[in-house]
């Protein structure tokens, strides 16, 4: 059986590494500009994070050869990435056996779309699913064991990734049919991730840490249901498990940018430092955009889209958000 995983990422070479011996084949592919020599030759990176794979695991930038024979395709490229990736696989087509399953959280701009939108709407009619949950790759690549949850539209598509993706005693998934309440639990986290970092860094203290996660909890159950979404998802792995950890841990990229903010850096730069994606950047404006759209109220997700886009200090930021006009909580 073989795995194809698309994307040569931190988070792709991490989950081709953790389901090695689940599959007798695993390809890795990736725009000839992502495959480093390193990558390419001795089947391992060193930076951001040290990750070595398999002799058995094939790296190439040819994605006809990546796709055939391929059962489980999983994506896992920047959310900017997801539909040139998915136009060129509709040239190539996939077989009526084949299961795309999305690993990338985010939402497309300025289209708003989630990813499964995008991927449906270039790819219509396929075996699809998406795959989310707290997964820092660097505690994975520690062996230390999550849990995390895979949706489809067709939950036996569902519950055949499960089963093949289902790690003993490291990697255990749930299966559900709430693919946009999976979806957006993954993405919308990011945002809050970035508050968590901030005031941490700025030592602001327990209670208000405790605070944010809960009222950011409160803005994400209030988008995704509007979008569809049930917000008994919104509280299993892939919305509250996954915020917990995304904004707690300081291995998270989300919690970094927070954490890089409070101490005066410039988003570019902070970008830069990081040297891979950290999707609540660009969330945070498709949040914004969501909630002005679905008139719905959303002061941490605003104050943290100004904090990423904007000069305002971060005494203006607290201040925004401590001093709002009081109201019941909901």
């Amino acid at each position: 059986m073989k795995l194809t995983v698309l994307g040569p990422g931190c988070w792709g070479l991490t989950i081709a590494k953790l389901l090695n011996n689940n599959f007798d084949e695993i390809c890795v592919w990736g725009r000839s500009q992502d495959i480093t020599p390193m990558l390419k030759n001795e089947k391992r990176i060193e930076k951001p994070l040290k990750i070595e794979l398999d002799k058995k695991v094939e790296i190439t930038d040819d994605l006809k050869i990546a796709l055939k024979d391929a059962e489980i395709i999983l994506l896992v490229v920047a959310t900017g990435g997801i539909r040139p990736v998915c136009q060129q696989i509709k040239q190539i087509g996939l077989k009526d056996n084949q299961i795309l399953v999305n690993l990338s959280k985010g939402i497309e701009l300025p289209s708003l779309k989630r990813m499964s939108e995008v991927i449906l709407e270039e790819l219509p009619d396929i075996n699809f699913a998406v795959l989310s949950g707290p997964t820092l790759a660097r505690e994975i690549l520690e062996g230390k064991p999550t849990l995390a949850s895979i949706a489809s539209n067709d939950i036996e598509v569902a519950k055949k990734v499960q089963k093949h993706l289902t790690v003993p005693s490291l990697f255990r998934l749930y299966a559900n049919d709430d693919m946009a309440g999976v979806e957006l639990g993954g993405s919308l986290k990011n945002v809050i991730a970035i508050a968590s970092g901030f005031a941490n860094a700025m030592g602001l203290g327990d209670n208000l840490k405790g605070s944010l996660l809960t009222r950011g909890m409160a803005e994400m159950v209030r988008v995704s249901t509007a979008l569809g979404a049930k917000a008994q998802t919104l509280y299993g792995l892939s919305g509250m498990g996954d915020l917990i950890a995304t904004a707690t841990s300081p291995y998270s990229r989300n919690f970094t940018v927070g954490t890089m903010i409070a101490k005066g850096k410039k988003i570019d730069d902070i970008l830069g430092e990081l040297g891979s994606v950290a999707e609540g950047v660009k969330t945070s404006k498709a949040l914004v955009e969501l909630g002005k759209k679905l008139n719905i109220d959303l002061p941490l997700s605003n104050a943290i889209y100004e904090a990423v886009y904007t000069d305002i200090t971060n005494q203006e930021i607290l201040d925004k958000l401590m001093n709002r006009k009081l109201k019941t909580e909901d």
